[in-house]
């Protein structure tokens, strides 16, 4: 049976380093906080190989196109992967994708914020399949995000022992 981590590998992608905030940037939260089997993703950015935030910035239909927003929607998938492994060791521990929560960072006017998701819905259910990978899902728009992120997605997953 393929792993998360195989099935990743035969995409051509990669995970990142685990998260490396900022000194300047205070955050008094975990990134992946488990709690018995349930693992809560706090909102993610996407992030560059060595685990550094990596944006993008701006608005999605100003600053952003839809298809580099579907991109980083999926970049972003990357990411929570990168951390959630760090946390709980194997990426096979994942017995269930529960919800998703995508925030983008639109331009006025823009309101197709649920295909950006798709970039991150589509990723996971690649990766994990889709029995393991369906998920429910709210993608909404925002007028701004920490830091001028272009968009921020959470989530909530069930784990096996």
């Amino acid at each position: 049976m393929t792993t998360p981590e195989q099935k990743i590998q035969s995409m051509g992608l990669s995970l990142p380093a685990p998260v490396k905030v900022p000194t300047s940037v205070h955050l008094p939260f975990s990134f992946i906080n488990v709690r018995g089997d349930r693992a809560f993703i706090s909102g993610h950015p996407k992030q560059d190989q060595d685990g550094g935030i990596a944006g993008p910035f701006g608005q999605v239909g100003e600053d952003l196109t839809m298809q580099e927003a579907q991109l980083a929607s999926r970049d972003i998938g990357l990411s929570v992967l990168a951390n959630l492994k760090a946390e709980i060791g194997e990426l096979s521990r994942v017995a269930g994708w529960l919800r998703v929560f995508g925030m983008v960072n639109s331009a006025p006017g823009f309101d197709q914020q649920h295909l950006v998701i798709n970039g991150f819905s589509d990723f996971i259910i690649e990766v994990f399949g889709s029995d393991v990978g369906r998920h429910a899902r709210s993608a909404i728009g925002v007028a701004g995000l920490p830091l001028n992120l272009a968009i921020e997605i959470e989530g909530e997953i069930l784990l096996s022992e």
